[in-house]
Formats: C-alpha cells, structure tokens, sequence
C-alpha cells in the first residue's frame, strides 16, 4: 500500500477526499483523458440508419448488410455521437466490508475505488450515479455530473452506518438486479464488493449473484471490482481465534497453530477466489481485484492500460478492406 493509502483511515473524511483526490490525479495522470478501459462504444451507439458506403472513410465493420442486400449497393449504419457517458456503481458497504489487517479496512479501498472510477470517468457532460448497498437496503444516488456530485458521493460512503441491527442485510442479487432495472439506457456499470454474499456452499454451483450480472453486462460495459483482504486468503499461527460472521452473528473458535488447519483453510479460500473469478468471467464482465494490502493505483492503472492496450489492438487499421471468402453469398 503506498503512503497515502497508509494514513488514509486516520484522517478527517474532508482530509481524507483531499488525499484521496490528490494521489488518484498525480499517479493516475495520463489515464484519466479519453475513454475509460476502453470499455466505451466508438463514434456512437444509438443506431441512426443508414447510407451508402464511402470508400476510405467508413470503417467494415459498420457495414450494414441487411440494407445492402436489399439495395445491392453496400451501406454503412450511422450512429448519434454519445455526447455524455453514463456511469453507475453498486457498492457494498455490508458489515461484511467493515474488516481490514492490512493498511485500510475493505470499506475504505471500495470508497477509493469509487473515487478512482468518478475521476477517470469525468468529463464534459459524464453523469455518474451510485446505489449503496447497506445494512438497512439500498441507497439511490442519481447520475449527475461534477465534482461537487462526486465529493459528496464520497462523503455519503465515508459516513455510512456500520454494522446493524442484526438483521440479515439484503443480498448482493438483489441490488445488482435492481440497479440493472433501474439504469435501462446502456453506460458503464460498476459493482465494488467482496463478493463473499451468495456464494455455494458445495464445491460445484454457481454464486446467487452471478446471473443478475450476466444479464447487467448484457446491457452495460461491467466492470466487476472485487476487494478483499489477505487474512480472508491466510491465517496466521496465533493460537485459537474466535470467527464472527459479521452479517449472520455466528461464533466458532479455530485453533491456529495447526498447520493443517492453516492449510484447509488457505485452499477453501483459494478456491472461493476461483469461483468469484470464474462467475465473473462467464459473465461477461471485466474483473479487478483490489486488496487491503496492495498498491491500489497502480493495480487500478495497470487494468486501464491493459483494457486501452486490447481496444487499440482491436481496432481496425485504417482503411481496411474486406475480402470475401470464395464462394461466400452461396
């Protein structure tokens, strides 16, 4: 974790946000122009008809075929210009996002996440709303644009209610199925958790949440930022520690000082991260993984310059020609 990371949780929230805002744009400077991950449809992606194809200009892939066949002259599809993106974040801020042996507690680095995503995708026109999911539901934010929007997203993160009532709190489906509902025009969507809720408890299964995700990527650009902390993958040898599930209230007491124990527990959790991993893959949406004990930004840039390194390798070069295979139109 970098410096700034380190000193993060014992700041004022107003301290925190500065330093926060400062150590995103001087590291992330560079990235936070252009197109966030590459993620983000080309010209346009509101289809505005069609027209004939101007050789040297129009791109192949735009071709619309269904009208050149019907014409016999080849056509293109026109597209209105995105003038403003859309972006949305769910994030958990469940009790259990409120563990941290590292530099920050989980809840912090997803505040830092959504901090990064605010200033990566600002600009002119760019709205950005939130749904928090907490102890007592969830929380809507709407898309607005601004600075001003974005800090005072973030102090409503900072601020959140820890723990609960004891009540179990809604599940990580349910938000991701309600926020897909409630964003119908396509954007970027973002999910910030430990995607620990909903998990199977058999080796073979997929998680609750892993359906409602695929059918939010069928709509949006998903980037799926999962936090986690090194004690969920490891334990350490201090003897017997008692476990509290901070969202069900369930106690059991391991003894650590046994290596097979140790072992056990090192691939249950290895394996747990495999399934979150895979349920996020057969989604269809980008996975980041953030821990508690690592540099943020610069896994955070090492992700943006990996997604705009694949965009610019799929574009296609200019002036691209297509070739018919022989006998194609049979």
């Amino acid at each position: 974790m970098t410096q700034q990371g380190a000193s993060l949780s014992e700041l004022a929230p107003e301290a925190r946000l500065r330093r926060l805002e400062l150590a995103i744009n001087r590291r992330l400077d560079g990235l936070l122009h252009g197109q966030y991950l590459g993620l983000l449809p080309g010209p346009g992606s509101e289809c505005a008809g069609s027209r004939e194809y101007r050789p040297g200009e129009d791109e192949v892939r735009r071709m619309d075929w269904a009208v050149t066949a019907r014409t016999t002259l080849p056509h293109v599809r026109e597209v209105d210009a995105d003038r403003e993106l859309t972006s949305w974040v769910l994030v958990d801020s469940t009790p259990s996002m409120d563990f941290g042996t590292a530099e920050v507690e989980k809840r912090e680095l997803a505040v830092a996440a959504v901090a990064a995503i605010g200033y990566l995708t600002a600009g002119s026109g760019n709205r950005l709303g939130a749904h928090v999911l907490g102890p007592e539901g969830v929380r809507r934010f709407p898309a607005r644009t601004g600075r001003d929007h974005l800090l005072s997203l973030l102090r409503t993160l900072l601020a959140a209610p820890r723990g609960g009532d004891g009540a179990r709190p809604p599940a990580l489906a349910e938000a991701i199925a309600a926020l897909n509902s409630a964003t119908p025009r396509r954007g970027l969507a973002v999910v910030v958790s430990d995607f620990l809720d909903g998990l199977p408890d058999a080796d073979i299964g997929e998680p609750t949440w892993e359906r409602p995700l695929r059918r939010l990527a069928a709509r949006h650009q998903v980037l799926a930022v999962e936090v986690v902390d090194p004690r969920e993958l490891e334990l350490p040898d201090v003897g017997v520690i008692t476990f509290v599930d901070p969202e069900g209230g369930r106690r059991r007491e391991v003894s650590t000082g046994d290596r097979r124990v140790r072992q056990r527990f090192a691939e249950a959790a290895l394996a747990q991260r495999q399934l979150v991993a895979g349920a996020v893959r057969r989604s269809g949406a980008e996975h980041l993984a953030l821990s508690t004990d690592r540099d943020w930004i610069a896994d955070i840039a090492r992700h943006v310059q990996s997604r705009r390194r694949l965009a610019r390798a799929a574009r296609p070069p200019a002036g691209a020609t297509l070739t018919a295979a022989p006998g194609g139109g049979r």
